[in-house]
């Protein structure tokens, strides 16, 4: 089985046209289920509603995109990852491990440790700080998106 860890940009990218979804698409084909920390999913909704709150979609075309997230989860296309106490303290130890310089959003963290303690070795994401941050979690971060 293929499969990769995407954070939500990556998801958003595949359901929505926007810079580098072609190649995020291309690289998604030649998975078999692509893996998400849980909170991933209310990202998700968020973003495409801040689309809508924008004036770049219709709540029609918001419901559609949750529709199609339903139906990749449902045909295990598409699997969450839950968020326990492990994953908590993974976040944790990285910010005890992390310099100064370090730029790491909560939401991050837990993908990135979503990523680590279900044992990937990469995450993809076109999330600067995002990738800057995986080594912390013993994940290499990868960009598909020139």
């Amino acid at each position: 089985m293929r499969a990769a860890y995407y954070d939500t940009s990556y998801l958003f990218k595949i359901q929505c046209e926007e810079a580098g979804s072609a190649e995020v698409r291309a690289h998604a084909a030649s998975l078999d289920v692509l893996f998400c920390s849980l909170h991933g999913r209310a990202e998700f909704v968020s973003a495409a509603h801040r689309k809508v709150r924008e004036g770049a979609a219709t709540l029609r075309q918001l419901k559609s995109l949750i529709a199609q997230l339903e139906l990749d989860t449902a045909a295990d296309a598409l699997q969450w990852i839950p968020i326990y106490e492990n994953h908590i303290t993974r976040v944790e130890r990285a910010y005890l491990k992390a310099t100064e310089s370090v730029y790491l959003r909560a939401a991050d963290a837990l993908h990135l440790a979503s990523a680590s303690e279900q044992g990937f070795t990469e995450i993809y994401s076109n999330d600067r700080h995002l990738l800057a941050a995986a080594p912390l979690f013993g994940l290499r971060g990868i960009n598909v998106i020139p």
